[in-house]
């Protein structure tokens, strides 16, 4: 239960010391922030150490194929309202990476986790949250992800019975199916842009209706649920029917989308959603996204966009024409290997858009462009694509390592 300050175990002890040791030896080696290796070395001392931590916690789990870290960090935003919050705010969403997280929250009243959608169950069983976000599911990571309606399966099968209160979003068919099975869900009307993924009933298998912002199966019977909060425009609707204006300093609707459902979940932990989007406002940048920087004299503002879904949204963020955009893209272990779902993303978006290509697959890249009927340049790095752009502040768009690839190289 939340407020239980029941001391560690010694065995748990050594294992959080041992792993804050490990992480601090792979930061000195300049290996990253150490916090998966920190946190694989604490379980396997302590296998049941993640439980331990969280046992004094209120905690909300937050998952999903698109923007679980922005969400994570927006919720954490709101709680602050009510006490302190430890959070895996840099986006280490698996059970290591959970487990240094939280091995520093000792003194904390919530812990807002994002958690990979692969292991969302496991994670729930272990630390008997209080709420748990749904947000989407999509294609990512296709030479080792499990199909979408295979991962909603996972998740309708290992959250069934949840004591949790599920927020689910009533948009998206795959999550609809998989929290239903849940006893206490708040539907949240988010919206869903990318609808690729869930054209069939994930009950049946038939072909689903979409009149409007509706969505049915004409086969079983399977439709979208009614939801109780709800995106309109610039404003969030609680369920009482006030609306609350959303202002953020992050740009575009899925943030908007992001906001109204980390409201929801603000509001179980009796947080009002003035309080809760007033908070949000503060929220600048979200681990280098978003950010405006400085490089070779110009100003590029870095984006993450890492499957079809996610540079459909971003697409959305980018001015007309002649904005110049930088895409960059790599296909490493942490991308995925696999990298057929540029065939999927609309870069006819991009027509009159001055683009230039880099990363380690811009040949890839530069045939998806050629064959959209786009032009553009392929650079040999970061600077010669600066150096080639016009006038104006420079989008660059670039998947998982690339993004940290640009981060790096321009310092922030």
């Amino acid at each position: 239960m939340a407020g239980n300050t029941e001391p560690l175990s010694a065995r748990a002890k050594l294992a959080v010391t041992a792993g804050r040791a490990a992480a601090a030896v792979s930061r000195a080696a300049g290996r990253g922030s150490g916090s998966v290796i920190g946190g694989r070395v604490a379980l396997k001392l302590d296998p049941e150490l993640l439980a331990r931590l969280a046992r004094h916690l209120d905690v909300v789990l937050v998952s999903a194929t698109n923007g679980k870290t922005t969400t994570t960090r927006l919720i954490a935003e709101a709680l602050r309202a009510g006490g302190e919050v430890v959070s895996n705010a840099l986006g280490a969403n698996m059970p290591a990476g959970i487990t240094s997280a939280l091995a520093g929250g000792s003194a904390a009243r919530y812990g807002v986790i994002e958690v990979d959608e692969k292991y969302l169950a496991g994670v729930a069983r272990d630390v008997s949250p209080k709420a748990i976000a749904l947000l989407n599911l999509s294609r990512d990571q296709l030479d080792r992800a499990s199909e979408t309606r295979m991962l909603a399966e996972r998740w309708r099968e290992g959250l069934s019975g949840t004591d949790a209160v599920v927020v689910a979003n009533a948009d998206d068919p795959l999550v609809a199916w998989a929290a239903s099975s849940c006893p206490t869900v708040i539907w949240v009307a988010a919206g869903q842009e990318w609808k690729d993924d869930a054209w069939s009933c994930p009950s049946c298998g038939g072909v689903l209706q979409r009149p409007g912002d509706d969505w049915f199966c004409g086969d079983c019977g399977f439709r979208r649920p009614v939801p109780t909060w709800a995106l309109s425009g610039d404003c969030v609707v609680a369920p009482d029917g006030v609306s609350w204006p959303i202002r953020l300093q992050l740009p575009g609707r899925a943030n908007k989308a992001n906001a109204t459902t980390s409201a929801a979940v603000a509001a179980i932990f009796g947080i009002a959603p003035k309080i809760a989007l007033d908070r949000m406002y503060h929220v600048q940048a979200v681990a280098g996204r978003y950010d405006v920087v400085r490089y070779e004299g110009r100003d590029l503002r870095l984006l993450l966009a890492k499957n079809p879904a996610g540079w459909l949204e971003t697409f959305s963020l980018i001015d007309g024409p002649p904005t110049p955009v930088i895409l960059s893209v790599n296909a490493r272990s942490a991308d995925g290997t696999d990298t057929s779902w540029l065939w999927d993303v609309d870069y006819t978006r991009l027509a009159g858009h001055p683009i230039f290509v880099l990363g380690d697959r811009k040949l890839d890249l530069a045939v998806r462009l050629e064959v959209a009927g786009l032009d553009f340049r392929v650079c040999a790095d970061l600077a010669e694509a600066v150096r080639s752009a016009p006038g104006g502040r420079i989008e660059a768009i670039a998947n998982y390592t690339a993004f940290q690839d640009l981060r790096r190289l321009i310092g922030n």
